[in-house]
């Protein structure tokens, strides 16, 4: 790439019409792509052009042998407190992402008051400092007045009202205590909230009943376009069963369901994915539902002994009980120190795994799917993070595109999207239309590819070569520009 505009982010500023030119055009819908230039003045994209074009008094970034698409949506992360901590938030710009989704699996990092206990896995979110906001609309008034590099669709955890109002969470909601989260949840929603996520997987929600989250999420009856997503209850054995409370769930709070990383873990449950994709389609045609997926057959979160055994390897993310186990293989450990699962665990904990318990297949089928979405789930502050914080976006465009042929290039960008933002109610973006925001990436698709490994995993990706939000640019293809235009996006 070309052109006047690096320092990229200084130039934008001297110019305030921008032309994009040279690049071919793949603007998110899913269209075949095609070539043409693309005219942002400000913040909006003003015009699409024919090839070659010039337009009097803009600054020119050619971008001949690129393409351009709208930048890409993660569906699903975990960058509440990294958005205030790493404002530059290069794991995500560094490949394309200029909107995260927040507060996914039940845990948000507000609203908790100050001071509480934080139970796993909501120090999964970060140092406890960072949980400073007893009220959601706070969190997001911080981000308001200090911005990062990209926007946010943020969500409320379910956990995170829990942690907030009730002071024992080993047992099902009372009635007031429900009364309490469901005030919580609607001041949040009056903030701008798109809605409400949940992880009954998880020990601090998983003796919520099913009453118990449609009784808390009554408030979000009426409101439109409100979203629930769903760490299902279990992704193994009972997962038929996790799917239907979720759609029962989703239909009492007319929301529109999000199946979060759909997977089936462990061994006897691989090849699944044809059950569970069959009826997620069938539930389609009578309530809103989508689902988003990662290209890793490999998943992280805190450690615990079932979701050892169900892997064929588990690796150590983090230790608070023994630093000197981060990165390392648990049966190799277990193997060194002699120890049974329960007496790892006890050495280990406080502590985050990353487990392979998927099969490649399924995973390409999930991703695949018309319906899926792609999210990262990362966990941006573990010490060895899964690689998808860094690789998601550019893996999908690299080893499912280029090298497999499972999917077009043009399926691929629309899934990180305008499929996303249709999916959240996003109208002003995910496609590349005159009027629309100037969220946009340009990447090199022979060249693109995710460098993060599970051994190496904090490297950024090759081939991103600009990207920008809400006009401005964020990302020169080398390293963060400085810029930090995003915006706590608001539902429509």
């Amino acid at each position: 790439m070309t052109g006047p505009a690096t320092p990229s982010g200084q130039q934008q500023q001297q110019h305030h019409l921008l032309l994009l030119r040279g690049g071919t055009v793949i603007d998110g819908s899913g269209a075949p792509p095609r070539r043409a230039d693309l005219l942002v003045e400000g913040d909006t994209i003003a015009d699409i052009l024919p090839p070659g074009s010039e337009v009097a008094g803009a600054g020119i970034v050619e971008l001949d042998g690129l393409s351009l698409a709208p930048g890409f949506i993660d569906s699903h992360t975990h960058d509440d407190g990294y958005l205030l901590a790493h404002p530059d938030m290069v794991p995500k710009v560094s490949q394309g992402v200029t909107t995260v989704v927040t507060g996914n699996c039940g845990v948000s990092l507000a609203p908790v008051p100050p001071g509480s206990p934080l139970p796993q896995p909501l120090d999964l979110l970060g140092p406890p400092e960072l949980f400073r906001y007893a009220s959601f609309s706070g969190w997001m008034d911080a981000l308001r007045q200090a911005p990062a590099a990209v926007n946010v669709i943020p969500l409320v955890g379910h956990a995170s009202l829990r942690v907030s109002a009730m002071d024992d969470l080993q047992r099902p909601a009372t009635t007031q205590e429900r009364a309490a989260m469901r005030q919580l949840l609607a001041e949040a929603l009056d903030a701008g909230a798109f809605g409400m996520s949940t992880g009954t997987f998880y020990p601090p929600a998983q003796h919520a009943t099913t009453q118990e989250i449609t009784d808390i999420g009554q408030t979000m009856r009426g409101r439109g376009g409100m979203v629930y997503a769903v760490h299902l209850r279990d992704e193994s054995d009972r997962i038929d069963e996790a799917i239907e409370e979720a759609l029962e769930i989703g239909r009492a709070l007319t929301a529109r369901v999000v199946f979060s990383h759909h997977k089936l873990a462990g061994e006897r449950n691989h090849g699944r994915s044809v059950q569970t994709l069959s009826r997620i389609d069938e539930a389609g045609a009578m309530q809103p539902v989508c689902l988003d997926c990662h290209p890793y057959p490999a998943t992280s979160t805190m450690l615990r002994l079932d979701r050892v055994r169900l892997a064929r390897r588990t690796l150590i993310a983090w230790s608070k009980g023994d630093p000197s186990a981060q990165g390392r293989d648990f049966a190799d450990l277990q193997r060194e120190w002699g120890l049974d699962d329960e007496a790892m665990l006890q050495r280990l904990a406080p502590a985050g795994a990353i487990y392979f318990l998927m099969d490649e297949r399924d995973v390409e089928r999930i991703l695949a799917h018309p319906r899926t979405m792609v999210g990262s789930d990362g966990l941006p502050f573990d010490p060895h993070p899964h690689p998808r914080q860094w690789g998601t976006f550019t893996r999908v465009l690299s080893r499912l595109v280029r090298d497999k042929g499972l999917l077009t290039l043009e399926a691929a960008v629309h899934k990180m999207t305008g499929l996303a933002a249709s999916n959240y109610g996003l109208v002003d973006r995910g496609l590349l239309r005159p009027g629309l925001r100037a969220d946009l990436v340009a990447f090199d698709p022979q060249r693109v590819t995710d460098l993060a490994t599970f051994d190496n995993p904090v490297q950024a990706s090759r081939g991103i070569e600009g990207v920008w939000v809400n006009g401005q640019r964020v990302w020169d293809g080398r390293r963060p520009t400085g810029l930090r235009p995003g915006k706590v996006l608001q539902r429509h």
